[in-house]
């Protein structure tokens, strides 16, 4: 049977290879909630449900030509997983005044809640450098 933490990590490998719609979907929970606090791409920071976020893959697979998410530490207790993780992402097209070939780098604490075997509640905390 998968631990939280292998689910945890078997889907920021998944979503570092740029899955999308089902192949993502099948994460989460129906009833999914992930929260961003405020950071320097989303300064109001923003919550979405499950459509919310297939459609924030979607944007983002049209936005970057590559992503990975390095595992730095990740601890879990129960049906609670909390990873702390550097991304890096590179600009398929321009963003702002960044042109397409950017690499973005960001060190982020993500913690998951798992229900049913499923990922029901993600919160994270983006730093970007």
């Amino acid at each position: 049977m998968e631990t939280p933490l292998d689910l945890a990590l078997r889907y920021h490998r998944a979503v570092a290879g740029g899955a999308t719609g089902e192949e993502l979907a099948r994460f989460f929970h129906r009833d999914a909630v992930h929260r961003e606090l405020p950071n320097a791409l989303f300064p109001a920071g923003g919550v979405s449900d499950l459509d919310g976020i297939l459609r924030a893959a979607e944007r983002g697979r049209r936005k970057l030509a590559a992503q990975r998410y390095d595992v730095v530490n990740a601890v879990a207790s129960g049906d609670q997983v909390a990873l702390e993780v550097v991304w890096t992402g590179t600009l398929a097209v321009p963003m702002g005044d960044l042109p397409a070939g950017h690499t973005l780098r960001a060190h982020i604490a993500t913690f998951l809640e798992v229900r049913d075997g499923r990922i029901a509640a993600q919160r994270n905390y983006d730093c970007y450098e």
